[in-house]
């Protein structure tokens, strides 16, 4: 899972699990909240009602009755004013809630439930403000609510995303630019990537040191190959030489004369190694040029004709099916060694009276070269070992191993796909993708 997603998934959990709480907690209290601004509002008339009390507004409000009731127009609030017995006890205003039938309409109310003197007389003060309102009120809240803290998460998730987006920007610039895009150390740019993160600073100057002590690495092979190859095949050739001097001498016995040519066979494969070893290692340090305009058609056909003979003695049905040729710039040197090592195995691994078949085709706009053989085939765990050094595809077949791997070397020179499909006995297919 990549930094950037763990980053917006922490982020997220983390506001969703705060929203969530805030968003409890102010649910849960509005309703004590209400109530209490509408206990506050109650109290407030009461001592506002008191504080304005006379004598003629409370005979006035009595009318010489037992009772004053007021109520709006809504039924939204009304007063009460009762007369009652002497000798009360002083307390507190009462509040509570009730239904109350006014008119013949029942509504539940908030009351404030208040006895009191005035004048060596007691009266009773009731109070009360609907809560129908209240209810509407609560729930509007509550969906406003709701579409705030949804908005609020959406909103900080989408810039969570986008600023860690701009945070690791020079994260994924030092990954493209000094590993992933790098493929060859001698050409690698040691610039620093623009960043203000002390981490990603530091990341970019150890993957520079990292990069400059595998380029002197790189360079210490580099002539460690040259002088190897140099080394070795100076005095191999001396060797050669010396055998071959060796078996024109006259009257050597025939038991020596077997000997010398089984050293001789030795050290031509020991030469043959090392040149395919010296090949590879070359092509993968870039050592050589791509300057020269291929046909791919061109080719086929002229090592058609160098291996038509070992095509022939096989009784093999060679098929050519280019369509359309293809031309690229490369090493024709080198495209040539890997065709003839491909084409070489198809007639290696090839059986008496088979075929062999090179055809072009189109994959997803590249350009696509087909050889086709209906030979032995492989099993799969040496299909899995096919790139491998010094691993054959059919150990009864003499060779070294390294047809595939120069193949390989030469196909990644060039920017080409392999992909090989093969099943025992029925053959292989190796489609080479420019």
């Amino acid at each position: 899972m990549k930094l950037q997603v763990k980053f917006s998934l922490y982020n997220a959990i983390t506001k969703i699990a705060i929203i969530v709480v805030l968003g409890g907690i102010i649910l849960f209290s509005l309703d004590k909240l209400a109530f209490n601004q509408l206990d506050n509002r109650l109290i407030k008339k009461k001592n506002k009602i008191i504080e304005h009390l006379s004598d003629g507004e409370i005979d006035s409000l009595l009318n010489k009755e037992d009772t004053f009731t007021d109520y709006n127009i809504l039924k939204e609030e009304f007063i009460i004013l009762t007369d009652i017995s002497d000798n009360q006890k002083e307390a507190s205003a009462k509040l509570y809630t009730e239904k109350r039938e006014i008119e013949g309409d029942i509504e539940v109310y908030r009351i404030l439930n208040y006895k009191f003197s005035y004048h060596t007389n007691w009266y009773n003060l009731e109070i009360g403000e609907s809560m129908t309102a209240l209810s509407s009120i609560k729930s509007g809240i509550r969906f406003y609510t709701l579409i705030v803290l949804f908005a609020a998460l959406l909103i900080t998730l989408v810039t969570d995303y986008l600023f860690s987006n701009f945070l690791l920007k020079p994260f994924y610039s030092i990954i493209d630019k000094k590993i992933n895009l790098v493929n060859d150390p001698s050409h690698y740019n040691y610039d620093n990537i623009p960043t203000t993160t002390d981490d990603f600073k530091i990341l970019d100057n150890s993957i520079n040191s990292l990069m400059r002590k595998i380029n002197t690495l790189f360079a210490l092979e580099k002539q460690f190959i040259a002088n190897v190859s140099h080394e070795l095949l100076t005095p191999i050739s001396v060797l050669s030489t010396r055998f071959e001097n060796m078996l024109n001498t006259p009257e050597i016995p025939e038991a020596h004369e077997n000997k010398i040519y089984a050293s001789l066979k030795t050290l031509n494969r020991l030469k043959l190694i090392i040149n395919s070893l010296l090949l590879i290692s070359k092509v993968e340090n870039n050592q050589y040029l791509k300057t020269e305009e291929i046909s791919i058609r061109q080719e086929i056909e002229d090592i058609y004709e160098d291996l038509e003979d070992r095509i022939a003695d096989k009784n093999i049905t060679f098929n050519l099916n280019i369509a359309h040729d293809f031309r690229f710039i490369g090493n024709k040197a080198l495209i040539h060694t890997l065709l003839i090592n491909v084409i070489n195995n198809a007639i290696k691994y090839n059986v008496d009276g088979g075929f062999i078949t090179i055809a072009s085709k189109k994959i997803e706009n590249r350009y696509a070269l087909i050889i086709a053989d209906g030979g032995l085939g492989m099993k799969k765990e040496m299909l899995d070992n096919v790139f491998d050094r010094f691993k054959r595809g059919n150990t009864e077949e003499k060779g070294f191993g390294l047809g595939l791997a120069i193949v390989q070397s030469i196909a990644k020179f060039h920017k080409i796909e392999i992909n090989i499909q093969s099943e025992e006995n029925k053959g292989t297919n190796v489609s080479l993708i420019f």
